[in-house]
């Protein structure tokens, strides 16, 4: 069962100084983290931008607080305290970590999924896959009800409550419709399945619920 680690809120750049001459050494870096501006350091913002720069192992569900430690001591500039900033991101709520075959409620509880990027649908070849991208240029390609959750989770008040609200087909089956043969928890899975990459393509990230 992969546990995987993601990043939680939205970049938000560096903030510089109102001094004259200019200092090139920035003030803080800032996130949006539910309705809140988070100043980080350089050394954390670079920690927390590490954990979605491997699109492809993100795409295998290989990303975890190891491998990304790891990356971090090994890169050519070492992060010595790599384990310690990252479990201070993960205390601070920058980071979170699921296992995405496991219990995904109390998790899916705590944050909301905002769709970034441009919607382009289907294709006359794979009309089961519907694409996310830049420019009219795909990028991640997902399953109709995940799109329709990267589109419209933001809508709920939780990624948990959209889950339940997309599974429940008691007015689809109602109006002569067949059962979707869904449940919140099977299409949890699914979500979080696709959020690692969806995320480290910049096609989405994930907000704390607000408290």
């Amino acid at each position: 069962m992969p546990r995987v680690i993601v990043p939680v809120g939205l970049s938000m750049g560096p903030r510089y100084r109102y001094v004259h001459p200019p200092d090139p050494t920035p003030e803080c870096y800032e996130l949006h983290l539910g309705d809140d501006l988070v100043e980080l350091t350089e050394t954390e913002a670079a920690v927390w931008a590490a954990s979605f720069i491997d699109a492809e192992r993100h795409a295998k569900l290989e990303v975890n607080r190891e491998s990304l430690i790891r990356l971090l001591e090994t890169a050519p500039q070492p992060e010595p305290q790599a384990a310690e900033i990252v479990d201070h991101l993960i205390q601070r709520g920058l980071l979170v970590e699921f296992d995405t075959d496991g219990d995904l409620e109390p998790v899916f509880r705590r944050h909301k999924l905002f769709p970034l990027g441009q919607g382009l649908g289907s294709t006359a070849d794979e009309p089961h896959l519907h694409r996310v991208g830049l420019a009219n240029q795909p990028i991640v390609a997902m399953s109709n009800d995940v799109y329709m959750q990267w589109s419209f989770s933001i809508l709920h008040s939780s990624l948990w409550e959209a889950c339940v609200y997309y599974a429940d087909d008691s007015e689809h089956v109602a109006d002569g419709g067949e059962p979707l043969d869904l449940t919140p928890a099977s299409l949890a899975t699914e979500i979080a399945q696709n959020i690692p990459l969806l995320l480290a393509t910049s096609c989405g990230f994930l907000d704390p619920v607000a408290i």
